[in-house]
């Protein structure tokens, strides 16, 4: 059995009534993942599932922080994540389950965490790596751009 098995809620083998669950994103977790761009983190996961006898209704809230590269200055950067989503069995697609009868905590818990990370991710003003920031002012164009030359 793999370690991540015990994030694989069976809804067979489940009772029919409210199971919840607990568990950490942590900095193992994320060094597993191929291609994310979270570097590390902490975040505390709290899912409650409602299973009924046709469907099921799954709240997830992940409350933590996660640490991305700043798209200005290349260092690390920490992000507050807070967030809460609901998810019924009755949608249309059921991306989360595997074969209608598993749902994957982690991974869902993981996709609610990455829709809460802004597509730029920058340090606030003056937060960034201070080398980087004379770099990055060296070599500023102060040419005007050719729209503006013909107004």
């Amino acid at each position: 059995m793999s370690e991540n098995d015990h994030y694989m809620i069976d809804l067979k083998r489940l009772p029919l009534g409210t199971h919840s669950f607990d568990f950490q994103l942590d900095d193992d977790f994320f060094a597993s993942l191929e291609k994310s761009e979270i570097l590390n983190g902490n975040v505390v996961c709290k899912a409650m599932l409602n299973l009924r006898e046709e469907d099921y209704q799954l709240n997830i809230a992940v409350h933590g922080t996660v640490f991305v590269v700043c798209d200005r200055c290349l260092d690390p950067m920490p992000l507050e994540i807070d967030d809460e989503q609901e998810i019924f069995s009755a949608d249309e697609e059921n991306d989360h389950m595997v074969n209608g009868q598993t749902v994957n905590l982690q991974w869902l818990a993981y996709e609610i965490v990455s829709i809460n990370i802004p597509i730029v991710h920058s340090h606030q003003p003056g937060e960034c790596n201070q080398q980087m920031e004379l770099l990055l002012h060296d070599h500023l164009c102060d040419e005007p751009e050719p729209d503006e030359i013909n107004d």
